[in-house]
Protein backbone atom coordinates (compact mmCIF):
# COMPACT_ATOMS: atom_id res chain seq x y z
CA UNK A 1 0.00 0.00 0.00
CA UNK A 2 3.04 2.12 0.61
CA UNK A 3 4.63 2.03 -2.70
CA UNK A 4 1.46 3.33 -4.82
CA UNK A 5 0.93 6.12 -2.38
CA UNK A 6 4.29 7.09 -2.68
CA UNK A 7 4.20 7.13 -6.52
CA UNK A 8 1.02 8.98 -6.56
CA UNK A 9 3.50 11.59 -3.80
CA UNK A 10 6.05 11.59 -6.53
CA UNK A 11 3.51 12.63 -9.47
CA UNK A 12 1.72 15.64 -7.84
CA UNK A 13 5.45 16.90 -6.89
CA UNK A 14 6.39 16.60 -10.83
CA UNK A 15 2.83 18.15 -11.63
CA UNK A 16 3.43 21.26 -9.21
CA UNK A 17 6.47 21.50 -10.63
CA UNK A 18 5.64 21.24 -14.47
CA UNK A 19 2.22 23.82 -13.55
CA UNK A 20 4.37 26.21 -12.13
CA UNK A 21 6.84 25.79 -15.37
CA UNK A 22 4.00 26.66 -17.76
CA UNK A 23 2.67 29.58 -16.40
CA UNK A 24 6.23 31.27 -16.17
CA UNK A 25 6.27 30.63 -19.64
CA UNK A 26 2.94 31.98 -20.19
CA UNK A 27 3.92 34.89 -18.67
CA UNK A 28 6.84 35.52 -20.30
CA UNK A 29 5.74 35.24 -23.79
CA UNK A 30 2.93 37.59 -23.22
CA UNK A 31 5.64 40.11 -22.47
CA UNK A 32 8.01 39.37 -25.13
CA UNK A 33 4.43 39.67 -27.13
CA UNK A 34 4.05 43.25 -25.17
CA UNK A 35 7.52 44.37 -26.10
CA UNK A 36 7.73 42.50 -29.99
CA UNK A 37 7.60 46.11 -31.86
CA UNK A 38 9.92 47.66 -29.41
CA UNK A 39 12.15 45.10 -29.64
CA UNK A 40 12.09 44.63 -33.91
CA UNK A 41 12.81 48.70 -34.13
CA UNK A 42 16.07 48.69 -32.03
CA UNK A 43 17.09 45.55 -33.58
CA UNK A 44 16.43 47.40 -37.45
CA UNK A 45 18.57 49.98 -35.95
CA UNK A 46 21.32 47.85 -35.26
CA UNK A 47 21.13 46.09 -38.66
CA UNK A 48 20.65 49.02 -40.65
CA UNK A 49 21.92 52.02 -39.78
CA UNK A 50 24.41 53.12 -41.84
CA UNK A 51 28.09 55.13 -40.66
CA UNK A 52 26.97 58.96 -41.09
CA UNK A 53 28.51 61.85 -39.78
CA UNK A 54 27.34 62.44 -35.68
CA UNK A 55 26.67 65.76 -33.97
CA UNK A 56 28.86 67.54 -32.39
CA UNK A 57 29.80 66.66 -28.78
CA UNK A 58 26.95 67.62 -26.69
CA UNK A 59 25.08 66.48 -23.42
CA UNK A 60 22.04 64.71 -22.97
CA UNK A 61 19.31 62.96 -20.51
CA UNK A 62 21.43 60.20 -20.01
CA UNK A 63 24.79 60.73 -17.60
CA UNK A 64 27.41 59.70 -20.63
CA UNK A 65 27.01 60.06 -24.25
CA UNK A 66 29.23 58.41 -26.59
CA UNK A 67 29.50 60.21 -30.17
CA UNK A 68 31.37 58.73 -32.94
CA UNK A 69 32.62 60.88 -35.69
CA UNK A 70 32.39 59.08 -39.13
CA UNK A 71 33.67 60.56 -42.62
CA UNK A 72 31.61 63.41 -43.27
CA UNK A 73 30.37 64.53 -46.98
CA UNK A 74 33.16 66.73 -47.29
CA UNK A 75 35.67 64.32 -46.18
CA UNK A 76 36.41 65.35 -42.67
CA UNK A 77 37.32 63.08 -40.01
CA UNK A 78 36.36 63.85 -36.62
CA UNK A 79 37.75 62.58 -32.87
CA UNK A 80 36.01 60.14 -30.94
CA UNK A 81 34.57 61.97 -27.72
CA UNK A 82 32.48 61.31 -24.74
CA UNK A 83 30.57 64.07 -22.92
CA UNK A 84 28.91 64.03 -19.39
CA UNK A 85 25.39 66.29 -18.27
CA UNK A 86 28.06 68.38 -15.67
CA UNK A 87 30.07 69.37 -19.41
CA UNK A 88 26.84 71.51 -20.36
CA UNK A 89 27.05 74.10 -23.49
CA UNK A 90 30.72 74.53 -24.46
CA UNK A 91 32.13 76.66 -27.64
CA UNK A 92 32.98 73.18 -29.58
CA UNK A 93 28.97 72.73 -29.68
CA UNK A 94 28.95 75.20 -32.84
CA UNK A 95 28.92 73.82 -36.26
CA UNK A 96 32.09 73.38 -38.31
CA UNK A 97 31.29 76.11 -41.44
CA UNK A 98 34.14 74.87 -43.27
CA UNK A 99 32.80 71.33 -43.13
CA UNK A 100 29.82 72.42 -45.02
CA UNK A 101 26.23 70.73 -43.60
CA UNK A 102 26.76 66.99 -42.20
CA UNK A 103 24.25 64.79 -41.63
CA UNK A 104 23.60 64.42 -37.84
CA UNK A 105 22.89 61.08 -36.35
CA UNK A 106 23.83 59.64 -33.27
CA UNK A 107 25.37 56.63 -33.29
CA UNK A 108 24.99 55.42 -30.17
CA UNK A 109 21.83 52.72 -29.76
CA UNK A 110 21.24 52.92 -26.18
CA UNK A 111 21.26 56.20 -26.08
CA UNK A 112 18.73 56.93 -28.99
CA UNK A 113 16.67 54.56 -27.40
CA UNK A 114 16.49 55.85 -24.12
CA UNK A 115 16.25 59.41 -25.66
CA UNK A 116 12.84 57.18 -27.32
CA UNK A 117 11.70 55.92 -23.59
CA UNK A 118 12.21 59.39 -22.39
CA UNK A 119 10.08 61.35 -24.99
CA UNK A 120 6.92 58.57 -25.09
CA UNK A 121 6.86 58.40 -21.45
CA UNK A 122 3.26 59.33 -20.98
CA UNK A 123 1.55 61.35 -17.65
CA UNK A 124 0.11 58.21 -15.24
CA UNK A 125 -3.09 58.97 -14.47
CA UNK A 126 -2.79 60.74 -11.10
CA UNK A 127 -0.19 62.74 -12.71
CA UNK A 128 -2.44 63.70 -15.56
CA UNK A 129 -5.56 64.40 -12.95
CA UNK A 130 -2.85 67.11 -11.21
CA UNK A 131 -1.87 68.90 -14.44
CA UNK A 132 -5.67 68.77 -14.99
CA UNK A 133 -6.78 70.15 -11.33
CA UNK A 134 -4.14 72.78 -12.01
CA UNK A 135 -5.51 74.59 -14.88
CA UNK A 136 -8.30 76.97 -13.63
CA UNK A 137 -12.01 76.09 -14.77
CA UNK A 138 -15.04 77.91 -14.56
CA UNK A 139 -17.10 77.10 -11.71
CA UNK A 140 -20.52 77.23 -13.89
CA UNK A 141 -23.22 75.09 -12.22
CA UNK A 142 -26.01 74.57 -15.55
CA UNK A 143 -29.37 73.40 -14.76
CA UNK A 144 -30.75 72.21 -17.79
CA UNK A 145 -33.85 70.97 -18.45
CA UNK A 146 -33.61 67.82 -19.62
CA UNK A 147 -35.90 66.98 -23.39
CA UNK A 148 -35.77 63.36 -23.93
CA UNK A 149 -33.97 60.81 -25.65
CA UNK A 150 -34.07 61.41 -29.39
CA UNK A 151 -32.77 59.33 -32.49
CA UNK A 152 -29.45 59.80 -34.00
CA UNK A 153 -27.03 59.03 -36.88
CA UNK A 154 -24.43 59.73 -38.84
CA UNK A 155 -26.27 60.33 -42.19
CA UNK A 156 -28.86 62.63 -40.44
CA UNK A 157 -27.90 64.60 -37.00
CA UNK A 158 -30.17 65.36 -34.38
CA UNK A 159 -28.63 68.36 -33.89
CA UNK A 160 -26.72 69.87 -36.33
CA UNK A 161 -24.12 72.44 -34.50
CA UNK A 162 -20.88 71.91 -33.06
CA UNK A 163 -19.17 68.52 -31.72
CA UNK A 164 -16.79 67.38 -28.99
CA UNK A 165 -15.55 64.29 -27.14
CA UNK A 166 -14.46 62.88 -24.04
CA UNK A 167 -13.50 59.43 -24.05
CA UNK A 168 -12.88 59.59 -20.52
CA UNK A 169 -14.58 62.21 -18.63
CA UNK A 170 -18.01 63.52 -19.91
CA UNK A 171 -20.37 64.44 -18.05
CA UNK A 172 -23.69 66.14 -19.37
CA UNK A 173 -22.75 69.50 -17.07
CA UNK A 174 -19.31 69.56 -19.37
CA UNK A 175 -21.27 68.83 -22.59
CA UNK A 176 -24.05 71.79 -21.37
CA UNK A 177 -21.51 74.03 -20.40
CA UNK A 178 -19.49 73.61 -24.21
CA UNK A 179 -22.90 74.39 -25.97
CA UNK A 180 -23.78 77.01 -24.25
CA UNK A 181 -20.46 78.34 -24.39
CA UNK A 182 -20.46 78.37 -28.57
CA UNK A 183 -24.31 79.93 -28.95
CA UNK A 184 -26.49 76.85 -28.93
CA UNK A 185 -29.87 76.29 -27.34
CA UNK A 186 -29.64 72.14 -26.98
CA UNK A 187 -26.84 69.93 -25.95
CA UNK A 188 -26.75 66.43 -26.79
CA UNK A 189 -24.84 63.35 -25.24
CA UNK A 190 -24.67 59.84 -27.08
CA UNK A 191 -22.49 56.82 -26.37
CA UNK A 192 -21.78 58.33 -23.02
CA UNK A 193 -18.79 60.10 -24.49
CA UNK A 194 -20.00 62.51 -27.72
CA UNK A 195 -21.35 65.45 -26.90
CA UNK A 196 -23.70 67.79 -29.69
CA UNK A 197 -24.84 71.05 -30.00
CA UNK A 198 -27.77 72.93 -31.71
CA UNK A 199 -30.31 75.33 -31.87
CA UNK A 200 -33.24 72.48 -33.25
CA UNK A 201 -33.80 68.58 -32.67
CA UNK A 202 -34.80 67.62 -35.83
CA UNK A 203 -34.93 63.97 -35.69
CA UNK A 204 -37.96 62.20 -33.68
CA UNK A 205 -38.29 60.79 -29.85
CA UNK A 206 -38.04 57.36 -28.85
CA UNK A 207 -38.57 55.81 -25.46
CA UNK A 208 -36.45 56.25 -22.87
CA UNK A 209 -35.24 53.18 -21.85
CA UNK A 210 -33.23 53.39 -25.19
CA UNK A 211 -30.72 55.91 -23.97
CA UNK A 212 -29.28 53.16 -21.06
CA UNK A 213 -25.68 54.47 -21.48
CA UNK A 214 -23.96 56.44 -18.64
CA UNK A 215 -21.58 59.35 -18.91
CA UNK A 216 -18.03 58.49 -18.99
CA UNK A 217 -17.51 61.12 -16.09
CA UNK A 218 -20.35 61.03 -14.11
CA UNK A 219 -22.43 57.66 -13.13
CA UNK A 220 -26.00 57.29 -13.17
CA UNK A 221 -26.88 60.24 -15.26
CA UNK A 222 -27.91 59.61 -19.29
CA UNK A 223 -25.54 59.55 -21.72
CA UNK A 224 -27.53 58.62 -24.86
CA UNK A 225 -26.79 55.22 -26.29
CA UNK A 226 -26.47 53.48 -29.98
CA UNK A 227 -27.65 56.17 -32.37
CA UNK A 228 -29.70 57.47 -29.55
CA UNK A 229 -29.21 61.01 -28.02
CA UNK A 230 -29.91 62.22 -24.80
CA UNK A 231 -30.81 65.82 -25.47
CA UNK A 232 -30.60 68.92 -22.56
CA UNK A 233 -32.04 72.58 -22.89
CA UNK A 234 -29.58 74.78 -22.14
CA UNK A 235 -30.38 77.04 -19.48
CA UNK A 236 -27.96 80.37 -19.67
CA UNK A 237 -26.69 80.96 -16.60
CA UNK A 238 -25.80 85.01 -17.72
CA UNK A 239 -28.22 86.01 -20.33
CA UNK A 240 -26.97 88.43 -22.72
CA UNK A 241 -23.51 88.06 -21.55
CA UNK A 242 -22.46 84.33 -21.89
CA UNK A 243 -23.58 84.26 -25.58
CA UNK A 244 -22.16 86.75 -27.13
CA UNK A 245 -18.56 86.08 -25.42
CA UNK A 246 -16.20 84.47 -28.00
CA UNK A 247 -17.81 86.01 -31.24
CA UNK A 248 -14.60 87.34 -33.17
CA UNK A 249 -14.68 90.17 -35.40
CA UNK A 250 -13.10 89.19 -38.74
CA UNK A 251 -13.30 92.66 -40.88
CA UNK A 252 -14.62 94.94 -43.32
CA UNK A 253 -15.46 93.37 -46.65
CA UNK A 254 -16.82 93.50 -50.28
CA UNK A 255 -20.67 92.15 -50.52
CA UNK A 256 -20.28 89.29 -52.62
CA UNK A 257 -21.95 89.95 -56.65
CA UNK A 258 -24.18 86.89 -56.18
CA UNK A 259 -25.46 86.57 -52.89
CA UNK A 260 -26.78 83.24 -53.38
CA UNK A 261 -24.00 81.74 -54.77
CA UNK A 262 -22.50 82.56 -51.52
CA UNK A 263 -25.10 80.80 -49.70
CA UNK A 264 -26.32 84.05 -48.01
CA UNK A 265 -29.42 84.14 -45.62
CA UNK A 266 -30.75 87.72 -45.86
CA UNK A 267 -32.50 89.50 -42.67
CA UNK A 268 -34.52 92.30 -41.82
CA UNK A 269 -34.84 93.52 -38.52
CA UNK A 270 -35.72 96.73 -36.95
CA UNK A 271 -34.12 98.79 -35.12
CA UNK A 272 -30.94 96.66 -36.09
CA UNK A 273 -27.62 96.36 -34.05
CA UNK A 274 -24.21 94.31 -34.03
CA UNK A 275 -25.88 92.07 -31.24
CA UNK A 276 -28.63 91.60 -32.55
CA UNK A 277 -27.42 90.03 -35.69
CA UNK A 278 -25.44 88.46 -34.23
CA UNK A 279 -28.08 86.23 -31.99
CA UNK A 280 -30.49 86.07 -35.25
CA UNK A 281 -27.37 84.24 -37.59
CA UNK A 282 -26.36 81.93 -34.05
CA UNK A 283 -30.04 80.90 -33.75
CA UNK A 284 -29.98 80.15 -37.18
CA UNK A 285 -27.05 78.08 -37.15
CA UNK A 286 -24.35 80.20 -39.19
CA UNK A 287 -20.93 80.80 -38.11
CA UNK A 288 -20.63 84.25 -40.03
CA UNK A 289 -22.75 87.21 -39.38
CA UNK A 290 -22.59 90.06 -41.97
CA UNK A 291 -24.11 93.62 -40.72
CA UNK A 292 -24.54 96.26 -43.73
CA UNK A 293 -26.05 99.94 -42.64
CA UNK A 294 -29.59 98.28 -42.75
CA UNK A 295 -29.18 94.80 -43.81
CA UNK A 296 -28.06 91.24 -42.05
CA UNK A 297 -26.90 88.37 -43.93
CA UNK A 298 -25.98 85.04 -42.25
CA UNK A 299 -23.92 82.06 -43.91
CA UNK A 300 -20.56 80.12 -44.40
CA UNK A 301 -17.28 80.86 -45.84
CA UNK A 302 -17.44 80.00 -49.10
CA UNK A 303 -15.55 80.82 -52.25
CA UNK A 304 -17.32 83.95 -53.24
CA UNK A 305 -17.19 84.79 -49.77
CA UNK A 306 -13.31 83.63 -48.77
CA UNK A 307 -12.62 86.31 -46.36
CA UNK A 308 -9.14 86.44 -47.89
CA UNK A 309 -8.68 89.85 -49.25
CA UNK A 310 -10.48 92.13 -46.36
CA UNK A 311 -11.14 96.00 -47.78
CA UNK A 312 -10.37 99.27 -45.75
CA UNK A 313 -11.94 99.69 -43.13
CA UNK A 314 -13.53 103.22 -43.85
CA UNK A 315 -15.80 101.48 -46.46
CA UNK A 316 -17.49 100.33 -43.47
CA UNK A 317 -17.75 103.21 -41.37
CA UNK A 318 -21.32 104.74 -40.92
CA UNK A 319 -20.20 108.19 -42.19
CA UNK A 320 -19.24 106.52 -45.47
CA UNK A 321 -21.92 104.11 -45.77
CA UNK A 322 -24.11 107.56 -45.22
CA UNK A 323 -22.26 109.14 -47.80
CA UNK A 324 -22.60 106.15 -50.50
CA UNK A 325 -26.30 106.34 -50.10
CA UNK A 326 -26.67 109.91 -50.60
CA UNK A 327 -24.41 109.63 -53.62
CA UNK A 328 -25.86 106.81 -55.50
CA UNK A 329 -28.09 103.44 -54.59
CA UNK A 330 -26.18 101.33 -57.19
CA UNK A 331 -23.02 101.70 -55.21
CA UNK A 332 -21.48 97.99 -53.73
CA UNK A 333 -22.26 98.14 -50.59
CA UNK A 334 -19.46 96.63 -47.54
CA UNK A 335 -20.30 94.38 -44.33
CA UNK A 336 -18.79 94.21 -40.93
CA UNK A 337 -17.86 90.39 -41.14
CA UNK A 338 -18.54 88.28 -37.46
CA UNK A 339 -17.20 84.52 -36.49
CA UNK A 340 -19.95 83.74 -34.43
CA UNK A 341 -19.44 81.40 -31.71
CA UNK A 342 -20.99 78.53 -34.15
CA UNK A 343 -19.33 75.93 -35.61
CA UNK A 344 -18.58 75.23 -39.25
CA UNK A 345 -20.70 72.03 -39.13
CA UNK A 346 -20.20 71.17 -43.18
CA UNK A 347 -16.57 69.68 -42.39
CA UNK A 348 -17.02 67.59 -38.79
CA UNK A 349 -18.14 64.22 -40.05
CA UNK A 350 -15.41 61.78 -40.59
CA UNK A 351 -14.52 58.42 -40.92
CA UNK A 352 -12.00 55.55 -41.58
CA UNK A 353 -10.87 55.07 -45.26
CA UNK A 354 -13.82 52.80 -46.92
CA UNK A 355 -11.01 50.90 -48.54
CA UNK A 356 -7.48 49.50 -47.50
CA UNK A 357 -4.71 51.81 -48.71
CA UNK A 358 -2.09 50.18 -50.28
CA UNK A 359 0.13 52.92 -49.50
CA UNK A 360 1.79 54.06 -46.05
CA UNK A 361 1.88 57.98 -45.38
CA UNK A 362 3.38 59.53 -42.89
CA UNK A 363 2.90 63.07 -41.27
CA UNK A 364 6.36 63.39 -39.27
CA UNK A 365 7.81 66.16 -37.25
CA UNK A 366 10.09 67.01 -34.38
CA UNK A 367 7.94 66.49 -31.16
CA UNK A 368 6.03 69.95 -30.58
CA UNK A 369 6.27 71.55 -34.17
CA UNK A 370 2.53 71.02 -35.06
CA UNK A 371 1.89 67.57 -35.64
CA UNK A 372 -1.76 67.11 -33.96
CA UNK A 373 -3.08 70.67 -35.34
CA UNK A 374 -2.04 69.37 -39.24
CA UNK A 375 -3.79 66.45 -37.81
CA UNK A 376 -6.73 67.92 -37.02
CA UNK A 377 -6.68 69.71 -40.09
CA UNK A 378 -6.53 67.23 -42.10
CA UNK A 379 -9.21 65.31 -40.88
CA UNK A 380 -11.42 68.36 -41.02
CA UNK A 381 -10.08 69.10 -44.78
CA UNK A 382 -10.46 65.10 -46.20
CA UNK A 383 -13.37 63.87 -43.53
CA UNK A 384 -11.05 60.88 -42.75
CA UNK A 385 -9.30 59.84 -39.35
CA UNK A 386 -5.29 60.62 -39.18
CA UNK A 387 -3.15 57.32 -37.20
CA UNK A 388 -0.67 57.35 -34.33
CA UNK A 389 3.10 55.59 -34.75
CA UNK A 390 2.10 55.60 -30.95
CA UNK A 391 -0.55 55.48 -28.70
CA UNK A 392 -2.01 58.99 -26.72
CA UNK A 393 -5.27 58.15 -24.80
CA UNK A 394 -5.52 62.24 -23.88
CA UNK A 395 -6.10 62.44 -27.84
CA UNK A 396 -8.28 59.57 -28.27
CA UNK A 397 -10.24 60.89 -25.78
CA UNK A 398 -10.88 64.15 -27.76
CA UNK A 399 -12.29 62.93 -30.63
CA UNK A 400 -8.70 61.09 -32.36
CA UNK A 401 -10.50 57.73 -33.11
CA UNK A 402 -7.51 56.92 -35.46
CA UNK A 403 -5.36 56.87 -32.59
CA UNK A 404 -6.29 53.17 -31.61
CA UNK A 405 -6.11 51.96 -34.58
CA UNK A 406 -3.33 49.93 -35.69
CA UNK A 407 -1.04 52.10 -37.15
CA UNK A 408 -0.23 49.87 -40.86
CA UNK A 409 -4.08 48.75 -41.05
CA UNK A 410 -4.44 51.11 -43.87
CA UNK A 411 -7.79 52.81 -42.44
CA UNK A 412 -6.61 56.07 -41.64
CA UNK A 413 -5.04 58.44 -44.50
CA UNK A 414 -1.77 59.10 -42.78
CA UNK A 415 0.29 58.32 -39.89
CA UNK A 416 2.02 60.45 -37.30
CA UNK A 417 5.30 59.80 -36.21
CA UNK A 418 7.93 60.97 -34.65
CA UNK A 419 10.64 58.59 -35.21
CA UNK A 420 13.52 59.36 -37.92
CA UNK A 421 15.96 56.45 -38.12
CA UNK A 422 16.48 54.62 -41.13
CA UNK A 423 14.86 51.30 -40.78
CA UNK A 424 11.27 53.29 -39.49
CA UNK A 425 11.75 55.72 -42.55
CA UNK A 426 11.99 53.41 -45.18
CA UNK A 427 8.47 51.68 -43.86
CA UNK A 428 6.97 54.94 -45.51
CA UNK A 429 6.12 55.23 -49.00
CA UNK A 430 6.05 59.11 -48.37
CA UNK A 431 5.88 61.48 -45.41
CA UNK A 432 4.59 64.80 -44.96
CA UNK A 433 7.46 66.45 -43.19
CA UNK A 434 6.51 69.20 -40.99
CA UNK A 435 9.11 71.83 -39.84
CA UNK A 436 8.66 74.34 -37.13
CA UNK A 437 10.66 77.04 -35.54
CA UNK A 438 13.09 75.01 -32.95
CA UNK A 439 13.11 77.57 -30.68
CA UNK A 440 9.38 77.44 -30.45
CA UNK A 441 9.28 73.77 -30.63
CA UNK A 442 10.93 73.30 -27.91
CA UNK A 443 9.27 75.61 -25.82
CA UNK A 444 5.68 73.59 -26.65
CA UNK A 445 7.23 70.32 -26.51
CA UNK A 446 8.86 71.40 -22.72
CA UNK A 447 5.22 72.82 -22.24
CA UNK A 448 3.83 69.27 -22.99
CA UNK A 449 6.36 67.26 -20.51
CA UNK A 450 5.63 69.57 -17.67
CA UNK A 451 1.90 70.28 -18.06
CA UNK A 452 0.39 68.50 -21.19
CA UNK A 453 -1.32 68.96 -24.31
CA UNK A 454 -2.96 72.19 -23.08
CA UNK A 455 -0.91 73.31 -20.17
CA UNK A 456 2.21 75.61 -19.64
CA UNK A 457 5.38 74.74 -17.72
CA UNK A 458 5.78 77.12 -14.62
CA UNK A 459 8.72 79.26 -14.22
CA UNK A 460 10.38 76.59 -11.84
CA UNK A 461 10.11 74.12 -14.80
CA UNK A 462 12.17 77.20 -16.96
CA UNK A 463 14.97 77.52 -13.69
CA UNK A 464 14.99 74.30 -13.41
CA UNK A 465 18.63 72.17 -14.30
CA UNK A 466 16.11 69.74 -16.67
CA UNK A 467 15.62 72.65 -18.98
CA UNK A 468 19.35 73.32 -20.06
CA UNK A 469 19.42 69.12 -20.40
CA UNK A 470 16.51 69.47 -22.55
CA UNK A 471 17.76 71.66 -24.95
CA UNK A 472 21.28 70.27 -25.11
CA UNK A 473 19.39 66.61 -26.55
CA UNK A 474 16.20 67.78 -28.05
CA UNK A 475 17.76 70.60 -30.48
CA UNK A 476 20.07 68.29 -31.78
CA UNK A 477 17.45 65.77 -32.36
CA UNK A 478 14.98 69.04 -34.23
CA UNK A 479 17.84 68.72 -36.89
CA UNK A 480 18.60 65.44 -37.16
CA UNK A 481 15.27 64.46 -37.65
CA UNK A 482 14.57 66.64 -40.85
CA UNK A 483 17.87 65.71 -42.55
CA UNK A 484 16.92 62.09 -41.79
CA UNK A 485 14.11 62.07 -43.75
CA UNK A 486 15.52 64.42 -46.37
CA UNK A 487 17.92 61.52 -46.78
CA UNK A 488 16.12 58.30 -46.28
CA UNK A 489 12.37 59.42 -47.53
CA UNK A 490 11.38 58.53 -51.04
CA UNK A 491 8.51 60.78 -51.31
CA UNK A 492 8.97 63.94 -49.21
CA UNK A 493 6.63 67.37 -49.22
CA UNK A 494 8.02 69.83 -46.69
CA UNK A 495 5.53 72.03 -44.76
CA UNK A 496 6.58 75.01 -42.79
CA UNK A 497 4.33 75.18 -39.92
CA UNK A 498 4.81 79.11 -40.01
CA UNK A 499 3.88 79.17 -43.40
CA UNK A 500 0.41 77.33 -42.59
CA UNK A 501 -0.61 79.58 -40.42
CA UNK A 502 -0.08 83.13 -42.31
CA UNK A 503 -1.90 80.71 -45.93
CA UNK A 504 -3.90 77.66 -44.32
CA UNK A 505 -5.91 76.82 -47.38
CA UNK A 506 -3.13 76.82 -50.16
CA UNK A 507 -0.90 75.01 -47.76
CA UNK A 508 -3.78 72.33 -46.89
CA UNK A 509 -5.03 72.47 -50.30
CA UNK A 510 -1.06 71.35 -51.45
CA UNK A 511 -1.23 68.38 -48.40
CA UNK A 512 -4.74 67.36 -49.63
CA UNK A 513 -3.16 66.79 -52.82
CA UNK A 514 -0.30 65.12 -52.00
CA UNK A 515 -2.41 62.65 -49.75
CA UNK A 516 -4.07 61.67 -53.12
CA UNK A 517 -7.39 62.99 -51.98
CA UNK A 518 -10.02 65.54 -53.45
CA UNK A 519 -11.78 67.98 -51.61
CA UNK A 520 -14.27 71.10 -52.53
CA UNK A 521 -12.80 74.67 -51.90
CA UNK A 522 -16.31 74.71 -49.29
CA UNK A 523 -14.84 72.21 -47.25
CA UNK A 524 -11.44 73.80 -47.07
CA UNK A 525 -12.84 76.77 -45.82
CA UNK A 526 -14.33 74.97 -43.24
CA UNK A 527 -11.26 73.32 -41.78
CA UNK A 528 -10.17 76.83 -41.97
CA UNK A 529 -12.99 78.06 -40.31
CA UNK A 530 -12.64 75.28 -37.22
CA UNK A 531 -8.84 75.53 -37.50
CA UNK A 532 -8.34 76.36 -33.35
CA UNK A 533 -10.11 72.96 -32.92
CA UNK A 534 -10.31 71.66 -29.12
CA UNK A 535 -6.47 71.05 -28.60
CA UNK A 536 -4.69 74.22 -28.57
CA UNK A 537 -3.30 76.09 -26.15
CA UNK A 538 -5.27 78.91 -24.48
CA UNK A 539 -3.37 82.13 -24.87
CA UNK A 540 0.33 82.71 -25.10
CA UNK A 541 2.07 82.15 -21.63
CA UNK A 542 5.60 82.78 -21.72
CA UNK A 543 8.26 82.57 -18.72
CA UNK A 544 8.80 85.60 -17.17
CA UNK A 545 12.45 85.48 -18.69
CA UNK A 546 14.46 84.23 -21.55
CA UNK A 547 14.78 80.63 -20.71
CA UNK A 548 17.25 80.61 -23.83
CA UNK A 549 21.03 81.10 -22.80
CA UNK A 550 23.34 82.98 -25.54
CA UNK A 551 25.58 79.14 -25.32
CA UNK A 552 21.62 77.72 -26.15
CA UNK A 553 20.90 79.86 -28.73
CA UNK A 554 24.45 79.37 -30.43
CA UNK A 555 24.15 75.56 -30.71
CA UNK A 556 20.21 76.03 -32.11
CA UNK A 557 21.48 78.87 -34.96
CA UNK A 558 24.39 76.62 -36.16
CA UNK A 559 21.85 73.69 -36.70
CA UNK A 560 18.96 76.06 -38.19
CA UNK A 561 21.74 76.96 -40.78
CA UNK A 562 22.68 73.31 -41.18
CA UNK A 563 18.74 72.48 -41.98
CA UNK A 564 18.57 75.52 -44.35
CA UNK A 565 21.20 74.38 -46.65
CA UNK A 566 20.35 70.76 -46.81
CA UNK A 567 16.61 71.84 -47.73
CA UNK A 568 17.71 73.84 -50.70
CA UNK A 569 20.49 71.05 -51.50
CA UNK A 570 17.53 69.07 -51.77
CA UNK A 571 15.33 71.26 -54.43
CA UNK A 572 12.96 72.23 -51.39
CA UNK A 573 12.00 75.53 -50.02
CA UNK A 574 14.34 76.83 -47.42
CA UNK A 575 13.45 77.58 -43.93
CA UNK A 576 11.66 80.90 -43.09
CA UNK A 577 13.51 83.70 -42.67
CA UNK A 578 12.39 84.73 -39.14
CA UNK A 579 14.03 81.37 -38.01
CA UNK A 580 16.96 83.21 -37.66
CA UNK A 581 18.27 86.98 -38.28
CA UNK A 582 19.50 86.48 -41.95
Amino acid sequence: MAKPLYRLQRFLRRTQLFLLFLGVAYIMAGSVLLLQRASLVVTQRAATSPPLPSLPSLSSPPLVLELGMQPGRAGVYGARRIMTRGQGFQSGSMLDDRTGARWLMSRNLEIRHLRRRWFHSLMTEKDMSQVERSIPRRKVSHKGTYIGCFLDSSKERALKGSVSYDFRKMTSTMCQETCSESGYQFAGLEYGSECYCGNRVTSLRVREEECNVDCKGEKHSPCGGVGRLSVFKVEEVLPGQRRYRNVFYRGCFREPENITSAALVHLLQPNLTTQACVGACMNKEFPLALLGSKDCLCGFATPDLSLHQPADEKRCSQTNITESLVLSSTLQSFYRVYQTPVQDSRCVEKKFLPEKSSSLVALSSFPGAGNTWVRHLIELATGYYTGSYYFDGTLFNRGFKGEKDYWKSGRTICVKTHESGRSEIEMYDSVVLLVRNPYRSLMAEFNRKCAGHLGYASDQHWKSKEWPEFVSSYATWWASHVLDWLHFGRRVLVVHFEELQVALVPQLRFIVSFLNSTVTEDRLLCAESNQDGHFKRSGVRRPAFDPFTPDMRGLIDGLIRTVDQALRDSNHTGLPLEYLPR
